[in-house]
């Protein structure tokens, strides 16, 4: 595993950690910053006994010389189960990666970034009892958005910036229903907030459509090969089976039933690909030199779950309880870093097969831009699937859409290597982003950095 280095850690207590700025409401909500205001984070009760802990960094790099609003991102990490204040933030977009080395490709030079630990149970976050972990994607975004009332009550200047969510993986299921209860929200004005738009990055938006891309898909790769005729029409068999089990499940609703065959068609993939990592067909699950590894197995009482995680090999554990919490000072001490998290994905376990198409669709009607960028490399939420399901949607510039011509996507001004394509129509856009897998800003940080430049119009501010 990659550990922390010592040196690095004391390097951790970045710029004005030793003088926070603390404020507790009389709702016992918790915040502390820096003394420069640059960051920010603290606990939300959302619910009696359920703290949601948020991290928010103000960018160095907002202009002088323009007048338009800087605007805020909200990163929802995946899982259900995965820390964006951890992964997200030190993993893949923060202003420092896991080492606490400057990251030269942060998000934070296009916007504000807000990370949040949610579910209720994830990272920091922490609920006193089990059975208040948030049992389906609505009640995840009840709970945000108490949150998000806590965090921007009043604050005007926040108010008035455009509001992006970018949610990867499951993060983009609950990205989609955030959405639409902070437009009902703003229009009640029990919430102040500009939602310009939502991003899915390589999200869960149709399960039943990326189950039935793995197989295809695998064997286009060649993680599954043709050899022995029975041995290849038996594992299409196998497939086909549990696919449509799958699929009839969803169909009828039976979420928890369609999770537990979910489960069932993985072994089969895992079994017959030898273990191909769900995050990147090119590598193994099982390698630790992946930056991620797929599979974290647990078992309660008679249940075997396999959660898939966007974890790397970094030592999160010691980063999280060791350097984070002393520059912190909040987290309690009964609170271990992740300790929750299995049990907060279970408690979902009945909306996991659950789709999020008609959510897109309604997004979409009232004007928000939705993007969707998907790495060439993943499994889990491959390409394929998610172009199957944009195509069911019900959106009227669909036919025009697709039958648009994509454009190439270059890095900076070097125009002899493709990176990715593009295509985009009235508020809906696409990127296909290659060589990167189901974390684009990991494999690609700065072809996703300028993708987010151009999704918020902030290239050249």
């Amino acid at each position: 595993m990659k550990m922390v280095s010592m040196k690095n850690v004391c390097a951790l207590l970045f710029l004005g950690v030793l003088c926070c700025i603390s404020s507790v409401t009389p709702t016992g909500n918790i915040s502390k910053g820096t003394a420069d205001g640059s960051e920010t984070w603290g606990y939300v009760e959302v619910r009696p006994g359920a703290q949601m802990f948020w991290w928010l960094y103000e960018s160095p790099n907002k202009p002088n010389h323009t007048s338009k609003p800087w605007p805020t991102i909200l990163w929802l990490q995946g899982g259900p189960g995965e820390s964006g204040v951890a992964y997200g933030n030190f993993g893949e977009i923060g202003p420092l990666d896991a080492d606490l080395k400057s990251r030269n490709s942060t998000w934070l030079q296009k916007a504000d970034l807000l990370f949040v630990d949610s579910p209720v149970g994830v990272g920091f976050s922490y609920v006193e009892d089990r059975s208040l972990c948030a049992k389906t994607d609505l009640e995840t975004t009840i709970d945000l958005m108490t949150l998000l009332k806590v965090i921007y009550d009043g604050n005007e200047t926040t108010e008035s910036r455009p509001f992006y969510i970018f949610g990867e993986h499951y993060g983009g299921k609950v990205a989609l229903t955030l959405g639409l209860a902070i437009l009902q929200a703003t229009k009640t004005e029990e919430l102040k907030l500009q939602l310009e738009g939502v991003a899915l990055g390589n999200s869960w938006i149709s399960p039943e459509d990326y189950v039935f891309s793995w197989g295809p898909l695998l064997k286009d790769v060649s993680r599954i090969d043709e050899v022995g005729l029975n041995q290849s029409n038996r594992f299409e068999k196998v497939y086909k089976i549990l696919a449509l089990k799958i699929q009839d499940q969803i169909a009828k609703e039976e979420y928890e039933y369609a999770t537990d065959s979910f489960f069932s068609l993985l072994n089969v993939i895992y079994d017959r690909s030898n273990d191909v990592d769900l995050l990147n067909f090119l590598l193994d699950d099982r390698d630790d030199s992946s930056f991620m590894t797929t599979k974290v197995s647990k078992r309660l009482g008679n249940k075997h779950y396999a959660m898939v995680s966007e974890t790397n090999s970094t030592d999160y554990d010691t980063l999280m309880d060791g350097p984070i919490r002393q520059k912190l000072k909040i987290i309690p001490s009964h609170v271990e870093w992740g300790e929750q998290s299995i049990y907060a994905f279970v408690a979902m376990e009945d909306d996991y097969l659950r789709p999020r198409i008609s959510e897109v669709d309604e997004l979409l009607s009232k004007g928000v831009t939705v993007t969707v960028y998907n790495g060439q490399l993943d499994v889990i939420c491959a390409t394929k699937g998610t172009e199957a399901w944009i195509k069911k949607l019900k959106w009227d510039g669909l036919s025009t859409y697709l039958n648009l011509r994509r454009t190439p996507i270059y890095y900076g001004e070097d125009k002899s290597t493709t990176k990715g394509f593009f295509k985009s129509y009235q508020n809906f856009a696409f990127y296909w982003i290659l060589e990167a897998g189901h974390s684009v800003p990991v494999d690609q940080p700065f072809v996703s950095l300028e993708m987010v430049g151009n999704i918020m119009n902030t290239l050249n501010v």
